[in-house]
């Protein structure tokens, strides 16, 4: 009878086939957990279908990893056992996980974890699959339908710790939430064991006394239902057949709207964004009852990182990583992906549209992330208001590694549901860490790279623009306003030149670059031969180092370096010149330490003194870069005293305004005109900074790191001012030039003054439920028919001073 039921619900293509199966059934029906109150628990976790399925997935991989450990004769919880998931791939897969680069090694060791579909498209049957430790079924209780017992707490090397986070996904298990575990333990011994987990039905009675129903689990005879089994035809991929390990099977699983492809497609983005780095490959296999004319109806996946980092990736610009350890907060990783603005036949919008769907699907743009699974994000407004980069916000993602985090700290970031962070102080101090991290990285250079990389003439729409803001009649207040909005300065008809303008240097011939994989060399580049480095109390100092290693070496998935900075001797000017002997253990104590990744042959390290050390502490440092070879540099700091800052000069008080500047425009076209052909065109546009711009948008406007308007991009192909043209007939040269004046005129005014009223009262903008920027807002609003409304109704003073 056993195997029959099992056979029934294994086979059930959805819930109403579930209780078809269960129709007639004598059996027992207990608490999971033990516990009634258990709807709080289980109903309280992951807030989406794809996080409560990701936990599925690590409980798989922490079982693959501890019937590795037990089949090594290693107790797991012994000194012997690895102290990290890390160290457990590379003492349990030695060779193997070198190799899993190559797709048909990857596939291999991915079919140990499978995640099989069937049923219906938009609420199909998930079977998970691993052959992993499994369990005995007199064990079931304590382990699979056990809350909050902290099985796994003393193993280090695993995820897993609260004992719960199984149970998140059974609330997206459609109506009924029917959840099927089977499994037999990995040496063989003992039957095969299943049960099923199902929230209660209340009965009519029941409602009348209860709050909240509760969900249970399946027994036979006062025992979990069991059956002996040589192997199981589950369908699995590669003609594997169970034999031992375990099944989860998720009856009607919610997952996420708009999850319209296959496994291999949709929900294989999805899971990468949550598992941006597993220690373990993951196989995915569809079938074509759900989508008879997709042909690609299985594959592997293992992480967002191996996509991001994939040496054909089109989408990449670069990417690099600075490593940060600071007192009290342990050390972190961030890692930044600077996607390209547009990619050979794409244009810009089909470019940004793409990286959305294959690296963007959530919305998830900084990525918090413990053992390679995320357990938390912040989204686009971290990148376009915090670090005021909004020209990226589109195109970067920022992976943080906390592995490496103090416990207390790191504690104090996740909720238990390992999905989102808390809201609280730790929070907002690693993100203020992050910040300053970023800041003082290679991001700062790319940014202004990519912002400077558009040319912009000025021409005739500086000298109309000093125009409007010579003749327009703005009052003392409205200027004060604009002037507190954009801060913006006087543009004066002629700059004074210097006296004796400096010579132009005669650029030196720079070698190219031959990066190595390995380094063959690693010395002090910056203070070279100095006796002491200075760093000023409280303050950092930046030291750069030389070598030959290629800029991926520390973010590469096969094979990675490492760069490791240590305090030999702490020479402290309080004990009149004397040495603490001996390495100090834990060099963030006294130094904030930042590294870098290698760019063409430089590593940079920035150390911060802490509070810890006073003027005239005296340290010896050693740098290592490790790889086959390790290359060591020793060197000195001194403490000195802090840098003075500048005086502040206070402004006398002026009886008049200053005179107004406003912030600048340009003139775009679709293709650069016969008389302007330098002119500023929507490609340039896109390709320099990856502002998309059509026959539907009118303008853009361009926020700064200071977050005021710096300058609005004006479309001169628009639909809106091509339909105001026609609807004039045949007009003249200098009506046309007349109309085009009173477009730019409306678009850049409004423009301005939409920006400084929207800033200035602190409006909090959101479309739905998703932030949105001030300057996506403007675009849409001016996309949107504003435009038409301006061009067609007043203005007529505005173009009467432009007329003369």
């Amino acid at each position: 009878m056993n195997q029959r039921l099992f056979d029934w619900l294994l086979s059930a293509r959805s819930s109403d086939e579930v209780d078809r199966a269960l129709e007639g059934l004598s059996g027992t029906w207990l608490p999971l957990g033990s516990n009634e109150n258990n709807f709080g628990v289980i109903e309280n976790q992951q807030a989406s279908p794809i996080a409560a399925l990701i936990e599925k997935l690590t409980n798989s991989i922490d079982a693959i990893l501890m019937r590795r450990c037990l089949e090594a004769g290693i107790n797991p919880k012994g000194m012997e056992a690895p102290d990290s998931m890390h160290s457990a791939i590379e003492t349990f897969f030695p060779a193997d996980h070198k190799n899993w680069n190559l797709t048909g090694v990857r596939r291999k060791q991915a079919q140990s974890i499978q995640i099989l579909a069937a049923g219906s498209r938009t609420k199909p049957c998930l079977t998970i699959y691993d052959d992993g430790e499994g369990q005995h079924p007199r064990d079931f209780e304590r382990t699979f339908l056990s809350l909050l017992q902290g099985n796994k707490n003393e193993i280090p090397f695993v995820q897993g710790k609260y004992n719960m986070g199984g149970t998140g996904a059974i609330v997206f298990c459609g109506e009924h939430r029917y959840q099927l575990i089977g499994s037999k333990r990995f040496d063989g011994t003992g039957e095969f064991g299943f049960t099923l987990i199902r929230k209660h039905p209340l009965s009519a009675e029941e409602k009348k006394t209860k709050k909240n129903t509760w969900y249970e689990y399946l027994k036979i005879d006062g025992k979990i239902p069991s059956f002996p089994i040589t192997e199981l035809d589950l369908g699995l991929a590669g003609d594997r057949k169970f034999t031992t390990g375990t099944i989860i099977k998720l009856f009607d699983y919610q997952l996420p709207a708009g999850s319209r492809g296959g496994l291999p497609q949709e929900v294989r983005r999805s899971l990468n964004q949550f598992l941006f780095e597993p220690a373990l490959p993951i196989y995915l296999k569809d079938s074509p009852e759900r989508y008879p004319n997709n042909k690609v109806l299985e594959g592997d996946t293992f992480g967002l990182k191996r996509r991001l980092e994939e040496d054909d990736s089109r989408y990449i610009q670069e990417h690099f990583t600075d490593e940060f350890a600071h007192k009290g907060v342990g050390s972190f990783k961030a890692t930044c992906y600077v996607f390209r603005a547009k990619v050979d036949g794409k244009t810009v919008k089909e470019t940004r549209d793409a990286i959305d769907r294959e690296f963007f699907p959530d919305g998830m743009c900084v990525l918090f992330s413990l053992n390679g699974q995320v357990h938390g994000h912040l989204g686009r407004q971290f990148i376009s208001t915090t670090l005021k980069m909004p020209l990226l916000k589109n195109h970067l993602l920022i992976h943080v590694d906390c592995t490496g985090m103090d416990y207390d700290f790191r504690s104090e970031l996740f909720m238990a549901s390992r999905d989102r962070l808390k809201s609280g102080e730790k929070t907002a101090e690693l993100r203020q860490l992050l910040k300053d991290v970023l800041i003082k990285s290679r991001l700062t250079e790319i940014y202004k790279q990519r912002k400077n990389s558009i040319s912009v003439e000025g021409g005739d729409a500086k000298d109309l623009l000093k125009a409007f803001s010579k003749n327009l009649p703005f009052n003392k207040d409205l200027m004060r306003l604009l002037n507190q909005t954009f801060k913006i300065e006087q543009h004066d008809e002629e700059k004074k030149k210097p006296d004796n303008p400096e010579k132009l240097k005669e650029k030196k011939h720079k070698e190219p670059f031959q990066p190595q994989r390995y380094p063959s060399f690693f010395k002090l580049k910056s203070g070279e031969g100095k006796q002491f480095l200075t760093i000023p109390e409280r303050d950092e100092k930046t030291i750069q180092f030389s070598t030959d290693v290629e800029d991926s070496y520390f973010d590469r998935s096969e094979d990675p370096g490492d760069l490791k900075v240590s305090i030999l001797q702490h020479r402290n000017n309080e004990t009149d010149g004397g040495t603490l002997p001996g390495m100090v253990d834990s060099p963030e104590e006294l130094l904030d330490i930042r590294k870098s990744s290698p760019k063409d042959g430089t590593i940079r390290i920035g150390l911060g003194a802490t509070s810890e050390l006073k003027v005239g502490d005296e340290l010896e440092i050693t740098a290592t870069l490790g790889g086959p070879e390790d290359f060591e540099c020793r060197f000195w700091v001194k403490i000195t005293k802090p840098n003075e800052k500048p005086k502040e000069v206070k402004k006398e008080d002026e009886e008049e305004e200053p005179p107004m500047g406003l912030p600048d425009y340009s003139l775009v076209y679709e293709h650069a005109p016969e008389e302007t052909p330098d002119a500023l065109t929507w490609e340039k546009l896109g390709e320099s900074v990856g502002i998309d711009m059509d026959w539907e948008v009118p303008m853009f406007p361009s926020v700064g790191e200071d977050g005021n308007l710096e300058r609005v991009y004006i479309n001169m192909d628009s639909r809106v001012l091509r339909n105001f043209k026609s609807r004039q007939g045949n007009i003249g040269a200098d009506q046309a030039e007349l109309s085009e004046k009173k477009y730019i005129s409306s678009v850049y005014f409004h423009t301005i003054f939409l920006f400084s009223i929207t800033k200035n009262k602190k409006y909090e903008l959101k479309q739905g439920e998703k932030e949105v920027d001030l300057q996506d807002y403007l675009k849409d609003v001016f996309s949107s028919y504003y435009s038409e409304f301006l061009l067609n109704f007043g203005m007529e003073d505005l173009i009467a001073t432009m007329a003369d």
